[in-house]
Protein backbone atom coordinates (compact mmCIF):
# COMPACT_ATOMS: atom_id res chain seq x y z
CA UNK A 1 0.00 0.00 0.00
CA UNK A 2 1.13 3.27 -0.75
CA UNK A 3 2.67 5.31 2.72
CA UNK A 4 0.57 8.19 2.23
CA UNK A 5 -2.94 6.61 1.65
CA UNK A 6 -1.61 4.09 4.60
CA UNK A 7 -1.54 7.42 6.63
CA UNK A 8 -4.62 8.66 5.49
CA UNK A 9 -6.22 6.08 6.66
CA UNK A 10 -4.75 6.08 10.17
CA UNK A 11 -5.82 9.21 10.88
CA UNK A 12 -9.06 8.88 9.36
CA UNK A 13 -10.08 5.26 11.98
CA UNK A 14 -8.16 7.54 14.44
CA UNK A 15 -10.77 10.27 14.49
CA UNK A 16 -13.22 7.71 13.52
CA UNK A 17 -12.84 6.11 17.00
CA UNK A 18 -12.56 9.83 18.74
CA UNK A 19 -15.39 11.55 17.11
CA UNK A 20 -17.85 8.16 17.78
CA UNK A 21 -17.55 9.21 21.33
CA UNK A 22 -18.03 13.03 21.05
CA UNK A 23 -20.43 13.11 18.70
CA UNK A 24 -22.48 11.30 19.90
CA UNK A 25 -22.24 13.19 23.41
CA UNK A 26 -22.22 16.77 21.52
CA UNK A 27 -25.79 15.65 19.70
CA UNK A 28 -27.38 14.78 23.06
CA UNK A 29 -25.98 17.22 25.61
CA UNK A 30 -28.96 19.52 24.81
CA UNK A 31 -31.49 17.09 25.79
CA UNK A 32 -29.48 15.01 28.05
CA UNK A 33 -28.27 17.77 30.27
CA UNK A 34 -30.93 20.13 29.70
CA UNK A 35 -31.70 21.26 33.47
CA UNK A 36 -30.65 25.09 33.69
CA UNK A 37 -29.39 24.88 30.04
CA UNK A 38 -26.44 22.91 31.19
CA UNK A 39 -25.64 21.02 27.63
CA UNK A 40 -26.21 24.13 25.39
CA UNK A 41 -23.80 26.20 27.99
CA UNK A 42 -21.32 23.66 28.07
CA UNK A 43 -20.96 22.92 24.13
CA UNK A 44 -20.75 27.03 23.99
CA UNK A 45 -18.04 27.37 26.66
CA UNK A 46 -16.30 24.57 24.58
CA UNK A 47 -16.09 25.97 21.48
CA UNK A 48 -15.44 29.49 23.15
CA UNK A 49 -12.41 27.77 23.91
CA UNK A 50 -12.06 26.89 20.87
CA UNK A 51 -11.66 29.84 19.30
CA UNK A 52 -9.49 31.07 21.94
CA UNK A 53 -7.00 28.02 20.96
CA UNK A 54 -7.42 28.91 17.62
CA UNK A 55 -6.27 31.94 17.66
CA UNK A 56 -3.01 30.90 20.45
CA UNK A 57 -1.98 27.11 19.87
CA UNK A 58 -1.97 25.71 16.32
CA UNK A 59 1.08 27.20 14.68
CA UNK A 60 2.96 27.05 17.94
CA UNK A 61 1.80 23.22 18.41
CA UNK A 62 2.40 21.87 14.92
CA UNK A 63 5.84 23.70 14.80
CA UNK A 64 7.00 22.53 17.87
CA UNK A 65 5.69 19.28 18.56
CA UNK A 66 5.07 18.25 14.42
CA UNK A 67 1.57 17.27 13.34
CA UNK A 68 1.29 13.78 15.03
CA UNK A 69 2.13 14.53 18.37
CA UNK A 70 -0.49 17.34 18.46
CA UNK A 71 -3.41 14.96 16.81
CA UNK A 72 -2.28 12.54 20.01
CA UNK A 73 -2.19 15.02 22.82
CA UNK A 74 -5.22 17.09 21.74
CA UNK A 75 -7.01 13.81 21.53
CA UNK A 76 -6.02 13.28 25.25
CA UNK A 77 -8.31 16.58 25.54
CA UNK A 78 -11.19 14.64 23.73
CA UNK A 79 -10.90 12.03 26.52
CA UNK A 80 -11.30 14.12 29.43
CA UNK A 81 -14.72 15.40 28.07
CA UNK A 82 -15.73 11.93 28.19
CA UNK A 83 -14.67 11.39 31.30
CA UNK A 84 -16.41 14.87 33.18
CA UNK A 85 -19.64 13.41 31.49
CA UNK A 86 -19.35 10.63 33.78
CA UNK A 87 -21.33 13.23 36.52
CA UNK A 88 -22.41 15.44 34.58
CA UNK A 89 -22.75 18.96 36.52
CA UNK A 90 -21.22 22.35 36.22
CA UNK A 91 -18.20 21.85 37.93
CA UNK A 92 -17.56 19.10 35.46
CA UNK A 93 -18.54 19.62 31.87
CA UNK A 94 -17.12 23.10 31.99
CA UNK A 95 -13.54 22.51 33.30
CA UNK A 96 -13.57 19.74 30.72
CA UNK A 97 -15.43 21.75 28.25
CA UNK A 98 -12.76 24.03 27.97
CA UNK A 99 -10.11 21.32 28.11
CA UNK A 100 -11.32 20.16 25.42
CA UNK A 101 -11.48 23.14 23.60
CA UNK A 102 -7.77 24.26 24.14
CA UNK A 103 -7.38 20.74 21.92
CA UNK A 104 -9.90 20.90 19.49
CA UNK A 105 -8.18 23.71 17.01
CA UNK A 106 -4.32 22.52 17.13
CA UNK A 107 -6.53 18.93 16.63
CA UNK A 108 -8.34 19.98 13.51
CA UNK A 109 -4.72 22.15 12.06
CA UNK A 110 -2.68 19.41 12.40
CA UNK A 111 -5.01 16.68 10.65
CA UNK A 112 -6.07 18.95 7.95
CA UNK A 113 -2.23 20.19 6.87
CA UNK A 114 -0.95 16.29 7.78
CA UNK A 115 -3.20 15.26 4.73
CA UNK A 116 -2.58 18.26 2.44
CA UNK A 117 0.87 17.82 3.04
CA UNK A 118 0.73 13.85 2.31
CA UNK A 119 -1.42 15.02 -0.84
CA UNK A 120 1.41 16.77 -2.09
CA UNK A 121 4.10 14.58 -1.66
CA UNK A 122 1.97 12.17 -3.29
CA UNK A 123 1.14 14.27 -5.82
CA UNK A 124 4.69 14.92 -6.53
CA UNK A 125 5.91 11.49 -6.84
CA UNK A 126 3.14 10.49 -9.28
CA UNK A 127 2.87 13.75 -11.79
CA UNK A 128 -0.44 14.13 -10.84
CA UNK A 129 -2.28 17.51 -9.58
CA UNK A 130 -1.44 18.51 -6.17
CA UNK A 131 -5.05 19.78 -5.79
CA UNK A 132 -6.57 16.45 -7.04
CA UNK A 133 -4.51 14.33 -4.79
CA UNK A 134 -5.33 16.59 -1.68
CA UNK A 135 -9.29 16.48 -2.72
CA UNK A 136 -9.09 12.99 -2.92
CA UNK A 137 -7.87 12.09 0.84
CA UNK A 138 -10.04 14.65 2.13
CA UNK A 139 -12.70 12.81 0.43
CA UNK A 140 -11.33 9.43 1.71
CA UNK A 141 -10.40 10.77 5.41
CA UNK A 142 -14.60 12.57 5.44
CA UNK A 143 -15.82 8.64 4.15
CA UNK A 144 -14.65 7.22 7.32
CA UNK A 145 -14.34 10.12 9.43
CA UNK A 146 -18.42 10.98 9.32
CA UNK A 147 -19.08 7.52 9.70
CA UNK A 148 -18.34 8.37 13.24
CA UNK A 149 -22.17 9.71 13.17
CA UNK A 150 -23.30 6.38 12.87
CA UNK A 151 -21.42 4.53 15.22
CA UNK A 152 -21.52 6.50 17.94
CA UNK A 153 -25.37 7.70 17.39
CA UNK A 154 -25.82 3.96 17.18
CA UNK A 155 -24.51 2.97 20.47
CA UNK A 156 -26.41 5.95 22.25
CA UNK A 157 -29.94 4.54 20.93
CA UNK A 158 -29.24 0.90 21.40
CA UNK A 159 -27.69 1.57 25.05
CA UNK A 160 -30.85 4.02 25.92
CA UNK A 161 -33.34 1.34 23.96
CA UNK A 162 -32.85 -0.65 27.16
CA UNK A 163 -35.07 1.43 29.05
CA UNK A 164 -38.69 1.09 29.61
CA UNK A 165 -40.44 1.96 26.89
CA UNK A 166 -41.21 5.77 26.61
CA UNK A 167 -44.30 7.36 27.37
CA UNK A 168 -46.26 8.93 24.40
CA UNK A 169 -45.99 12.55 23.70
CA UNK A 170 -48.73 14.67 25.01
CA UNK A 171 -50.61 16.64 22.24
CA UNK A 172 -50.44 19.56 23.90
CA UNK A 173 -46.59 19.69 23.54
CA UNK A 174 -46.55 19.35 19.90
CA UNK A 175 -47.59 22.73 18.82
CA UNK A 176 -44.49 23.78 20.70
CA UNK A 177 -42.08 22.48 18.68
CA UNK A 178 -39.96 22.53 15.55
CA UNK A 179 -39.89 26.15 15.10
CA UNK A 180 -42.62 27.63 17.21
CA UNK A 181 -40.57 26.47 20.13
CA UNK A 182 -39.93 29.14 21.93
CA UNK A 183 -37.56 29.68 25.30
CA UNK A 184 -39.35 31.15 28.55
CA UNK A 185 -36.63 32.28 31.29
CA UNK A 186 -33.45 30.38 29.63
CA UNK A 187 -36.09 26.94 29.41
CA UNK A 188 -37.06 25.51 25.93
CA UNK A 189 -40.87 25.46 25.72
CA UNK A 190 -40.44 21.78 24.43
CA UNK A 191 -38.85 20.74 27.77
CA UNK A 192 -40.88 18.51 29.16
CA UNK A 193 -41.69 14.67 29.21
CA UNK A 194 -39.60 13.90 26.53
CA UNK A 195 -36.45 15.19 27.84
CA UNK A 196 -36.45 13.26 30.44
CA UNK A 197 -33.15 12.62 31.41
CA UNK A 198 -32.35 8.52 31.12
CA UNK A 199 -31.64 5.94 34.39
CA UNK A 200 -27.75 6.57 35.70
CA UNK A 201 -26.51 3.62 35.00
CA UNK A 202 -27.85 3.63 31.12
CA UNK A 203 -25.78 6.86 31.37
CA UNK A 204 -22.59 5.56 32.84
CA UNK A 205 -22.59 2.09 30.47
CA UNK A 206 -22.72 4.92 27.51
CA UNK A 207 -19.80 7.61 28.80
CA UNK A 208 -17.97 4.36 29.49
CA UNK A 209 -17.84 2.95 25.68
CA UNK A 210 -17.42 6.28 24.38
CA UNK A 211 -14.15 6.44 26.56
CA UNK A 212 -12.89 3.83 25.77
CA UNK A 213 -13.10 4.41 22.13
CA UNK A 214 -11.69 7.48 22.81
CA UNK A 215 -8.14 5.60 24.39
CA UNK A 216 -8.07 3.50 21.08
CA UNK A 217 -8.22 6.52 19.07
CA UNK A 218 -5.06 8.33 21.67
CA UNK A 219 -3.05 4.65 21.05
CA UNK A 220 -3.78 3.98 16.96
CA UNK A 221 -2.21 7.23 16.39
CA UNK A 222 0.15 6.96 18.99
CA UNK A 223 1.47 3.88 17.81
CA UNK A 224 0.82 3.34 13.66
CA UNK A 225 0.87 7.27 12.34
CA UNK A 226 4.27 8.11 10.85
CA UNK A 227 5.59 12.01 11.44
CA UNK A 228 5.78 14.04 8.26
CA UNK A 229 7.19 17.02 7.66
CA UNK A 230 7.24 19.09 4.47
CA UNK A 231 10.22 20.93 2.78
CA UNK A 232 8.52 24.53 3.64
CA UNK A 233 7.66 23.86 7.18
CA UNK A 234 11.49 22.39 7.51
CA UNK A 235 12.78 25.92 6.13
CA UNK A 236 10.71 28.04 8.58
CA UNK A 237 11.39 25.92 11.61
CA UNK A 238 15.19 26.55 10.44
CA UNK A 239 14.53 30.35 10.34
CA UNK A 240 13.52 30.09 13.77
CA UNK A 241 11.05 32.16 14.01
CA UNK A 242 10.23 33.60 17.37
CA UNK A 243 7.37 32.01 19.96
CA UNK A 244 4.96 35.58 19.16
CA UNK A 245 6.05 35.70 15.34
CA UNK A 246 4.32 31.81 15.40
CA UNK A 247 1.38 32.77 16.96
CA UNK A 248 0.70 36.58 15.16
CA UNK A 249 0.95 34.05 12.29
CA UNK A 250 -2.69 33.06 11.93
CA UNK A 251 -3.80 36.70 11.81
CA UNK A 252 -1.01 37.85 9.72
CA UNK A 253 -3.01 35.68 6.93
CA UNK A 254 -5.81 38.00 7.12
CA UNK A 255 -3.59 40.52 5.61
CA UNK A 256 -5.17 38.50 2.11
CA UNK A 257 -8.32 39.65 1.22
CA UNK A 258 -8.92 36.00 0.13
CA UNK A 259 -8.98 34.86 3.36
CA UNK A 260 -10.71 37.76 4.82
CA UNK A 261 -14.03 36.49 2.54
CA UNK A 262 -13.76 32.85 3.21
CA UNK A 263 -13.55 33.05 6.54
CA UNK A 264 -17.56 33.31 6.07
CA UNK A 265 -17.62 29.71 5.21
CA UNK A 266 -16.16 28.44 7.88
CA UNK A 267 -18.47 30.44 10.42
CA UNK A 268 -21.65 29.29 8.72
CA UNK A 269 -20.16 25.36 8.77
CA UNK A 270 -20.24 26.23 12.34
CA UNK A 271 -23.52 27.87 12.20
CA UNK A 272 -25.53 24.71 10.76
CA UNK A 273 -23.75 22.19 12.74
CA UNK A 274 -24.61 23.90 15.99
CA UNK A 275 -28.18 24.10 14.79
CA UNK A 276 -28.43 20.53 14.12
CA UNK A 277 -26.94 19.30 17.04
CA UNK A 278 -28.27 21.53 19.60
CA UNK A 279 -31.88 22.95 17.70
CA UNK A 280 -33.33 19.91 15.61
CA UNK A 281 -32.38 17.26 17.94
CA UNK A 282 -34.20 19.00 20.83
CA UNK A 283 -36.80 21.26 19.44
CA UNK A 284 -37.89 18.56 16.78
CA UNK A 285 -36.63 15.25 17.12
CA UNK A 286 -36.64 15.21 21.03
CA UNK A 287 -39.98 17.37 21.12
CA UNK A 288 -41.68 15.43 19.20
CA UNK A 289 -40.60 11.61 19.07
CA UNK A 290 -38.73 11.23 22.31
CA UNK A 291 -34.89 11.34 23.04
CA UNK A 292 -34.56 7.52 22.19
CA UNK A 293 -35.07 8.61 18.33
CA UNK A 294 -32.33 11.18 18.36
CA UNK A 295 -29.46 8.41 17.50
CA UNK A 296 -31.60 7.44 14.83
CA UNK A 297 -32.07 10.17 12.86
CA UNK A 298 -28.12 11.08 13.56
CA UNK A 299 -27.47 7.90 12.15
CA UNK A 300 -29.13 9.11 8.74
CA UNK A 301 -27.27 12.30 9.04
CA UNK A 302 -23.78 10.58 9.50
CA UNK A 303 -24.33 8.01 6.89
CA UNK A 304 -25.78 10.22 3.86
CA UNK A 305 -22.50 12.80 5.33
CA UNK A 306 -20.09 10.47 5.30
CA UNK A 307 -20.70 8.67 1.35
CA UNK A 308 -21.58 12.41 -0.25
CA UNK A 309 -17.47 13.21 1.14
CA UNK A 310 -16.46 10.59 -0.93
CA UNK A 311 -18.53 11.71 -3.79
CA UNK A 312 -17.76 14.97 -3.81
CA UNK A 313 -13.73 14.58 -3.79
CA UNK A 314 -14.28 12.11 -6.78
CA UNK A 315 -16.99 14.86 -8.36
CA UNK A 316 -15.09 17.88 -8.05
CA UNK A 317 -12.23 16.16 -10.47
CA UNK A 318 -15.01 16.42 -13.32
CA UNK A 319 -17.47 19.02 -12.08
CA UNK A 320 -15.30 22.05 -10.44
CA UNK A 321 -15.92 22.91 -6.54
CA UNK A 322 -17.87 25.46 -7.58
CA UNK A 323 -20.96 23.51 -8.70
CA UNK A 324 -20.40 21.59 -5.14
CA UNK A 325 -20.55 24.62 -3.52
CA UNK A 326 -24.04 25.23 -5.62
CA UNK A 327 -25.46 22.20 -4.59
CA UNK A 328 -24.27 22.44 -0.70
CA UNK A 329 -26.18 25.97 -0.45
CA UNK A 330 -29.38 25.18 -2.62
CA UNK A 331 -30.06 21.97 -0.41
CA UNK A 332 -29.64 24.26 2.51
CA UNK A 333 -31.79 26.93 1.70
CA UNK A 334 -34.65 24.10 0.81
CA UNK A 335 -33.91 22.70 4.02
CA UNK A 336 -34.73 25.56 6.10
CA UNK A 337 -37.00 27.04 4.35
CA UNK A 338 -39.00 23.84 4.77
CA UNK A 339 -37.85 23.67 8.38
CA UNK A 340 -39.60 27.08 8.98
CA UNK A 341 -43.19 25.82 7.72
CA UNK A 342 -43.25 22.29 8.87
CA UNK A 343 -44.95 21.27 11.98
CA UNK A 344 -43.38 17.96 13.32
CA UNK A 345 -46.17 15.14 14.73
CA UNK A 346 -44.87 11.73 15.82
CA UNK A 347 -46.84 9.88 12.71
CA UNK A 348 -44.50 11.84 10.29
CA UNK A 349 -41.58 9.31 11.05
CA UNK A 350 -39.81 9.54 7.80
CA UNK A 351 -39.80 13.48 7.32
CA UNK A 352 -37.32 13.53 10.74
CA UNK A 353 -34.88 11.04 8.61
CA UNK A 354 -35.24 13.00 5.31
CA UNK A 355 -34.45 16.39 6.67
CA UNK A 356 -31.42 14.73 8.28
CA UNK A 357 -30.52 13.02 5.45
CA UNK A 358 -30.68 16.64 3.15
CA UNK A 359 -28.87 18.06 6.02
CA UNK A 360 -25.95 15.63 5.90
CA UNK A 361 -25.78 16.34 1.82
CA UNK A 362 -25.16 19.58 2.37
CA UNK A 363 -23.02 19.57 5.40
CA UNK A 364 -20.50 16.98 3.49
CA UNK A 365 -19.56 19.81 1.09
CA UNK A 366 -18.57 22.21 3.88
CA UNK A 367 -16.87 19.32 5.37
CA UNK A 368 -14.63 18.33 2.31
CA UNK A 369 -14.61 21.23 0.22
CA UNK A 370 -13.80 24.03 2.41
CA UNK A 371 -10.43 22.33 4.23
CA UNK A 372 -9.45 21.53 0.48
CA UNK A 373 -10.15 25.42 -1.03
CA UNK A 374 -8.03 26.23 1.96
CA UNK A 375 -5.79 23.70 1.81
CA UNK A 376 -4.35 24.69 -2.03
CA UNK A 377 -5.57 28.45 -1.47
CA UNK A 378 -2.82 29.01 1.45
CA UNK A 379 -0.31 25.94 0.34
CA UNK A 380 2.39 27.78 1.96
CA UNK A 381 0.38 29.16 5.18
CA UNK A 382 -1.42 25.66 5.96
CA UNK A 383 -1.16 25.98 9.58
CA UNK A 384 -2.43 29.77 10.02
CA UNK A 385 -4.63 28.96 7.29
CA UNK A 386 -6.18 25.88 8.97
CA UNK A 387 -5.98 27.81 12.49
CA UNK A 388 -8.13 30.43 10.66
CA UNK A 389 -10.62 28.10 9.54
CA UNK A 390 -10.78 26.40 13.21
CA UNK A 391 -11.04 30.05 14.55
CA UNK A 392 -14.11 31.15 12.47
CA UNK A 393 -15.92 27.89 12.54
CA UNK A 394 -15.50 27.78 16.39
CA UNK A 395 -16.83 31.51 16.40
CA UNK A 396 -19.92 30.55 14.28
CA UNK A 397 -20.67 27.75 17.13
CA UNK A 398 -20.04 29.72 19.95
CA UNK A 399 -22.68 32.52 18.51
CA UNK A 400 -24.84 29.49 17.51
CA UNK A 401 -25.02 27.73 21.38
CA UNK A 402 -24.78 31.31 22.96
CA UNK A 403 -28.02 32.30 21.62
CA UNK A 404 -29.54 29.03 21.92
CA UNK A 405 -31.30 29.55 25.18
CA UNK A 406 -32.74 32.85 24.43
CA UNK A 407 -33.87 32.89 20.95
CA UNK A 408 -36.77 31.06 19.36
CA UNK A 409 -36.03 27.83 16.42
CA UNK A 410 -37.32 30.29 13.86
CA UNK A 411 -35.41 33.01 14.29
CA UNK A 412 -32.16 30.90 14.41
CA UNK A 413 -33.10 29.43 11.12
CA UNK A 414 -33.68 32.96 9.82
CA UNK A 415 -30.39 33.68 11.24
CA UNK A 416 -28.80 30.24 9.47
CA UNK A 417 -30.87 31.55 6.23
CA UNK A 418 -28.96 34.85 6.17
CA UNK A 419 -25.41 33.82 7.40
CA UNK A 420 -25.44 31.35 4.25
CA UNK A 421 -26.54 34.34 1.66
CA UNK A 422 -23.34 36.22 3.08
CA UNK A 423 -20.77 32.85 2.91
CA UNK A 424 -22.19 32.01 -0.80
CA UNK A 425 -21.90 36.00 -1.79
CA UNK A 426 -18.38 35.78 -0.33
CA UNK A 427 -17.30 32.89 -1.69
CA UNK A 428 -18.60 33.98 -5.32
CA UNK A 429 -16.10 36.96 -5.15
CA UNK A 430 -13.38 34.89 -4.07
CA UNK A 431 -13.41 32.68 -6.90
CA UNK A 432 -13.86 35.73 -9.45
CA UNK A 433 -10.56 37.41 -7.95
CA UNK A 434 -8.75 33.73 -8.43
CA UNK A 435 -10.06 33.55 -12.07
CA UNK A 436 -8.78 36.90 -13.29
CA UNK A 437 -4.79 37.03 -13.34
CA UNK A 438 -3.08 38.22 -10.52
CA UNK A 439 0.14 38.40 -8.65
CA UNK A 440 1.41 35.62 -6.67
CA UNK A 441 0.36 35.82 -2.77
CA UNK A 442 2.54 36.57 -0.45
CA UNK A 443 4.58 34.11 1.76
CA UNK A 444 3.79 34.30 5.54
CA UNK A 445 7.64 36.08 5.82
CA UNK A 446 6.84 38.40 2.75
CA UNK A 447 4.08 39.93 4.68
CA UNK A 448 5.70 40.43 7.62
CA UNK A 449 7.21 43.91 7.59
CA UNK A 450 10.08 42.55 9.76
CA UNK A 451 13.39 42.09 8.28
CA UNK A 452 13.93 38.12 7.88
CA UNK A 453 16.93 36.75 9.41
CA UNK A 454 16.67 34.50 6.72
CA UNK A 455 16.29 33.30 2.98
CA UNK A 456 12.85 33.75 2.12
CA UNK A 457 11.11 31.25 0.59
CA UNK A 458 9.47 32.00 -2.98
CA UNK A 459 6.66 30.12 -4.23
Amino acid sequence: MDPSLKNVLVVSFGFLLLFTAYGGLQNLQSSLNSEEGLGVTALSTLYGSILLSSMLLPPVLIKRFGCKWTIVGSMCCYVAFSLGNFKASWYTLIPTSILLGLGGAPLWSSQCTYITILGTINAEKTGRASKDVVNQYFGIFFLIFQSSGVWGNLISSLVFGQTATPESIPEEQLPSCGASDCPTGGVSNSSGNSTQRPAENLVYTLVGIYTGCGVLAVLLIAIFLEPTKNLQQRREEDQKTSLLSNVLSTFKLLRDKRLCLLVLLPLYSGFEQAFLSGDYTKSYVTCALGIHFVGYVMICFAATDSLCSLLYGKLSQYTGRIAIYALGALTHLGCITALLLWKPRPEQLPVFFVFSALWGVSDAVWQTQNNTLFGMLFEKNKEAAFANYRLWEALGFVVAFGYSTYLCVHVKLYILLGVLAVAMAAYGAVEAMEARPQAQPLTMQEMDPAPDKGPQTHM
